[in-house]
């Protein structure tokens, strides 16, 4: 399964708040087997929304849209959606009936548009807030808030699947140019990837359909590269 994660806010873009919910997203739609081939920010924007969401469902087999929920001016993530399949927002029946039986508010508490969804999208319930999430064909919408996209993700997970990734990580204090001949050579021993990522040392990642595999070239590995005061560790 490929899928691509699109996060909206005025506020990413400008560096006022951490896009944790990308990353987020991506290790658990990893931790599923799904590849994650696309991460993009856009601003709040309808036609900005409509157009990236468009192309990517289009191009994958779903595309996860978290941001931009509820009836403030700037929350126009639905609209958006709504415009990229062609439909219109509307009032949603079921949207009304959770929030008044399951949500504790009556219904002329609700601020026009809480309850918009994109005409015929399936309702995901907001368990942890007020606005609630949709699917409309390929497309997920999910709140920003991340306490409430993390609890609405969980309930739809199992949707998303994939070949399973094994992964193991070795760290050295090597520098990384003086690795390339090693990271060469395990991938032509080993069926692994190797992703290299320096900071303070060096952390080499190696992926592989097999955990027999893995583990084996993580070994393999270790025998070659200077190890670093403490144990290497896998994720």
């Amino acid at each position: 399964m490929r899928v691509a994660v699109v996060t909206v806010g005025d506020e990413l873009l400008a560096g006022d708040t951490v896009n944790t919910n990308a990353t987020w997203l991506c290790e658990r739609l990893t931790e599923r087997g799904v590849g994650v081939e696309r991460v993009t920010t856009v601003p709040d924007r309808v036609a900005d929304i409509a157009r990236v969401v468009n192309e990517y469902r289009a191009e994958y087999d779903a595309v996860v849209v978290t941001g931009g929920l509820g009836p403030t001016h700037d929350d126009v993530t639905m609209e958006g959606v709504a415009a990229a399949v062609g439909r219109s927002v509307e009032p949603h029946d079921e949207a009304l009936e959770w929030l008044t039986t399951h949500g504790g508010y009556q219904a002329g508490d609700l601020v026009e548009g809480t309850t918009h969804l994109p005409s015929g999208a399936q309702m995901l319930p907001n368990t942890e807030g007020v606005a609630p999430g949709a699917v409309v064909e390929s497309v997920y919408v999910l709140p920003g808030v991340p306490t409430e996209m993390k609890a609405m993700f969980e309930s739809i997970a199992e949707e998303f699947s994939g070949e399973l990734t094994y992964t193991a990580v070795v760290e050295t204090p090597d520098p990384e140019s003086s690795l390339i001949p090693v990271m060469s050579e395990v991938q032509s021993e080993f069926t692994v990837t190797v992703g290299s990522y320096p900071g303070d040392s060096v952390r080499l990642k190696l992926s592989g359909r097999e955990e027999r595999e893995v583990d084996a070239a993580a070994a393999w590995l270790r025998e070659r590269v200077t190890p670093m005061d403490s144990d290497s560790e896998e994720e």
